[in-house]
This record gives C-alpha cells, sequence and structure tokens, in this order.
C-alpha cells in the first residue's frame, strides 16, 4: 500500500493514519482521535481542497490544507 499525505484523498478515500509529520500539530490531532492505526475516510472538502471534512472514530473533524498534509497514511483499497 502506498503512503501519502491526507490532503490527497479524495472525498470518498478512506485509508489507515501511519504517522503525524508536524509535532506541533500532533498534540491537538491525537487528542482529536487521529492516532496511528486509526481508520479515516474524507467526508466533504471545499473548493480547492481547504478545508476538508473528515470521519475519524466516529467523529467528523474539519483540517485545513496545512494540518492535513501533516499526516501520513495508507490508502485502503
Amino acid at each position: 500500500m502506498k503512503i501519502v499525505s491526507l490532503s490527497e484523498l479524495r472525498v470518498g478515500e478512506s485509508a489507515i493514519i501511519e504517522e503525524i509529520t508536524d509535532q506541533w500539530s500532533s498534540i491537538k490531532l491525537i487528542e482529536m482521535g487521529c492516532l496511528p492505526g486509526e481508520k479515516v475516510t474524507v467526508k466533504l472538502a471545499a473548493p480547492f481542497h481547504d478545508p476538508i471534512a473528515i470521519e475519524v472514530c466516529g467523529n467528523l473533524i474539519s483540517l485545513r490544507k496545512d494540518e492535513a498534509h501533516s499526516i501520513l497514511v495508507k490508502i485502503l483499497p
């Protein structure tokens, strides 16, 4: 499976979180349930893909493009 940033996923695509590369954002993201090993699905995207809404752990979370770029994921088939 290919590892990409969450910002590269399209609406409807799902992936498994592998790593959060931005140490500053990681605390906030982890508190919202974005943990390595969790499944994440892109639910909505604004024009130019900023922000996006993702579903993780049953919660809908809005992320700016730079935050999504710091989350590395493995795309699910």
